[in-house]
């Protein structure tokens, strides 16, 4: 349990890194957009490439982050039961989940992407817009991305059997209290708060 706890620690951490850059491509989305809105308007030049790269960076942002959120617990959740239940027959739920739908589901992608990539790859596949650009790292995109998903599946399903089995904490221990856009929202109010008694 030690050494797959030492891998699933591993897959946390590249997997952490990776969401956490990809965080910026919105950044260089926003500032492709921006130029591109600015030539066309003030210069009337454009390019479907611009575009194009958007809808690059775009996907990878989803696809980079899927196993980021995952890890962080952050994916949208309908709960009903899962709320009333004790915290041990949670964590069953979470592990069965990711054995019988998550893990089926990206592996089936994963297993089907990954010849479409090929095959782009090797016929040079290229936008068919003027302009445009290669099809094949688009792509790749899609069995990076699920690859990380199925990796931070097996560390979480590593760290719940080390809770039910004693030999790690609880999973979800870090994500006690307020996020971070809570926390924030709640120092905007403080502040205004402040501010409002110190006018008076």
């Amino acid at each position: 349990m030690k050494a797959l706890l030492l891998l699933s620690r591993g897959i946390d951490l590249v997997n952490e890194k990776i969401g956490r850059a990809s965080i910026w491509l919105i950044l260089v989305m926003t500032l492709i957009s921006a130029i591109n809105a600015v030539m066309r308007k003030a210069f009337d030049l454009s390019s479907n490439a611009f575009l194009e790269v958007q809808w690059y960076l775009f996907s990878a942002v989803f696809l980079f982050c899927a196993a980021y959120a995952l890890q962080k617990n952050a994916h949208v959740r309908i709960d009903v039961l899962y709320g009333r239940f004790s915290r041990r027959t949670q964590v069953w739920i979470d592990i069965l989940g990711t054995v019988f739908f998550l893990l089926p589901m990206a592996l089936m992608i994963l297993w089907l992407s990954w010849p479409v990539f090929v095959t782009s790859l090797r016929t040079h596949e290229i936008s068919p817009n003027a302009g445009g650009l290669p099809f094949w790292p688009a792509r790749l995109l899609v069995p990076v991305g699920f690859a990380m998903l199925i990796l931070q599946a097996l560390s979480e399903i590593v760290k719940r059997i080390a809770f039910l089995t004693g030999a790690g904490p609880d999973p979800a221990a870090g994500e006690a209290g307020p996020s971070e856009e809570e926390a924030l929202a709640e120092e905007i109010r403080k502040l205004r708060a402040a501010s409002g008694e110190g006018a008076k």
